[in-house]
């Protein structure tokens, strides 16, 4: 149960980066891709679809839960892959809401039928027994969700684009900014602007700075440039996502210890990590 007080109850389903990994070297900090639960103001909201979805859609169903809202950061397979095998959606009493914040992509349903046609995939979205339906946006858009509950969105640096989320309730904010890629040198004002005063950042550290010049046009950001962002805009919290499929276990603890002693609220986020704000 999340503590006392609580607005947040957060379950990191995934949280590896571009490839699903299944070696002893990465079994403590995981290598499902990523998926993130919260739980918030009595709702279900999912960000992302990557291989963790699998093992999340399992609970929630053995759970009984019927209302679910997917948000996407984009259509990358490492955030998709996962959703042809969500189990709520093969229950005809789940309604499911899929937010898409690339509409200039194209819609979501067309998106969600590309990603499962042949010779790819066996089946299609018509095999789905959910009620689904799919909204998409641009970013910057706002939405309240409901009463008291409010998700802001960004447009980050990344091919193709990708969405951040920024969820506000309760006096409360978590921001989730996965895919981003950074000039090294330069704090994106936008990204600044947008995480300032988050209790929780989850931020894109596939890298560490030395990585950045033999990465450059690749998408994603470094454990550093969080840890920077995080001091610039007021941030509680930073938890370190989407590690490399490279990034062993010991090389996370030694990234884990090296950030604790820069910043005190700073760690390397777990799969099966559960966390409460």
């Amino acid at each position: 149960m999340p503590a006392a007080g609580a607005v947040f109850d957060l379950r990191l389903h995934g949280v590896r980066g571009s490839l699903p990994m299944a070696t002893a070297s990465v079994a403590r900090y995981g290598g499902a891709t990523i998926c993130i639960e919260l739980r918030v103001a009595g709702r279900v909201l999912i960000f992302d679809a990557g291989s963790g979805i699998h093992p999340a859609g399992q609970a929630l169903r053995a759970e009984g839960v019927r209302e679910i809202d997917l948000f996407l950061s984009h259509w990358h397979y490492d955030h998709t892959i996962g959703l042809p095998f969500f189990a709520p959606l093969y229950c005809p009493e789940t309604r499911l809401t899929l937010w898409s914040g690339h509409a200039a992509t194209g819609p979501a349903r067309e998106l969600l039928a590309g990603l499962m046609r042949a010779p790819y995939f066996p089946v299609g979205p018509e095999v789905f027994r959910a009620t689904l339906e799919t909204r998409d946006f641009d970013p910057p858009e706002t939405f309240d969700l409901a009463p008291g509950l409010r998700i802001r969105t960004l447009a980050l640096n990344h091919p193709g684009s990708a969405t951040a989320y920024r969820v506000e309730a309760g006096g409360r904010a978590l921001c989730i900014v996965t895919d981003v890629e950074h000039v090294p040198g330069v704090l994106d004002p936008a990204v600044t602007a947008f995480v300032a005063g988050a209790d929780l950042m989850l931020y894109d550290s596939m890298y560490d700075d030395g990585d950045m010049c033999s990465h450059c046009g690749f998408g994603h950001s470094s454990w550093q440039q969080a840890l920077r962002i995080a001091r610039a805009a007021g941030v509680g919290q930073v938890g370190f996502v989407h590690h490399a499929p490279f990034r062993t276990d010991d090389a996370l603890d030694a990234i884990a210890t090296a950030a604790a002693t820069e910043f005190p609220g700073a760690f390397v986020a777990r799969q099966g990590m559960r966390i409460a704000l």
